[in-house]
């Protein structure tokens, strides 16, 4: 990446072969069975946003260790995976097409991401029983709703499609109640260098519409330190007494509410 200064050059060389020192372990892993290999995710997102600088600030309850569940998030940008993934042991639910980007597709396999083909008519049921199964067996599972990334600011409409299909794949694992806990996740990036910035800057710290990887790769490494929001809603228990659209609009008023708080810098006690 030419342009980049000696520091940034560095730490991405340290990522890379901290990369290259991880994916052994982590194939050998893979084939001791679906409950394996999650160690080794998380201390590579931790090396990521070592090496990019990023620093997380939490808010909120997070899911307890061991703790399952379905996390519904919002999504701005690729970087969410490392900042996400560092906190605790999970998957990821994403798009088909991911699968076949250089590099960051093979990575999402190494991370057990479920991928969905949402062109190919009766995916979401292939999806959702692996999400079930996950989630029957205490996992925790990471859907960002919005099904596309924002600009950083507005949180866009959550989608109820797939949290409907966890639940169902549940019931059909044999869950005694049918439920599943969801677990409301706002993320907001609000500057560099713990000073705060307003839409301008929140919309160059997110990656959407037509924002190349590359360049937007090269503009986190060259500020080398990327203050980041993660803001924990209250458990919603998605089931017999809570349909999956009724589950979604509460995670929906959460994640706004937190959004809304981190930007004005009001109630974050």
């Amino acid at each position: 990446m030419n342009g980049l200064g000696p520091g940034a050059m560095l730490r991405m060389a340290l990522i890379s072969l901290g990369t290259l020192v991880l994916i052994p372990p982590q194939l050998v892993s893979m084939r001791l069975g679906p409950s394996h290999g999650f160690l080794f995710t998380r201390l590579f997102h931790r090396l990521v946003c070592r090496g990019l600088g990023v620093r997380a600030v939490i808010r909120g309850k997070p899911p307890g260790p061991g703790e399952g569940g379905l996390i519904v998030a919002n999504h701005v940008s690729w970087l969410d995976i490392p900042v996400v993934g560092s906190l605790r042991p999970l998957s990821f639910v994403a798009k088909a097409e991911v699968a076949t980007w250089p590099v960051i597709g093979w990575l999402s396999t190494l991370q057990r991401t479920v991928f969905i083909d949402r062109k190919r008519r009766g995916a979401t049921a292939g999806v959702a029983a692996e999400m079930g199964q996950r989630l029957s067996d205490g996992q925790a599972v990471v859907l960002f709703a919005e099904g596309t990334t924002g600009d950083g600011t507005r949180v866009l409409p959550l989608r109820s499609s797939l949290l409907g299909a966890a639940h169902e794949a549940v019931r059909g694992e044999g869950e005694a109640d049918g439920e599943v806990t969801v677990y409301p996740l706002c993320i907001t990036y609000l500057g560099y260098h713990g000073l705060p910035g307003g839409r301008a800057v929140r919309s160059g710290l997110a990656w959407h519409g037509d924002t190349e990887l590359a360049p937007h790769l090269k503009s986190i490494l060259a500020s080398g330190a990327v203050d980041v929001e993660l803001a924990w809603g209250e458990p919603i228990r998605m089931g017999r007494k809570l349909s999956r659209k009724e589950a979604t609009r509460l995670a929906e008023i959460a994640i706004r509410r937190s959004r809304q708080e981190a930007v004005t810098g009001r109630s974050r006690a």
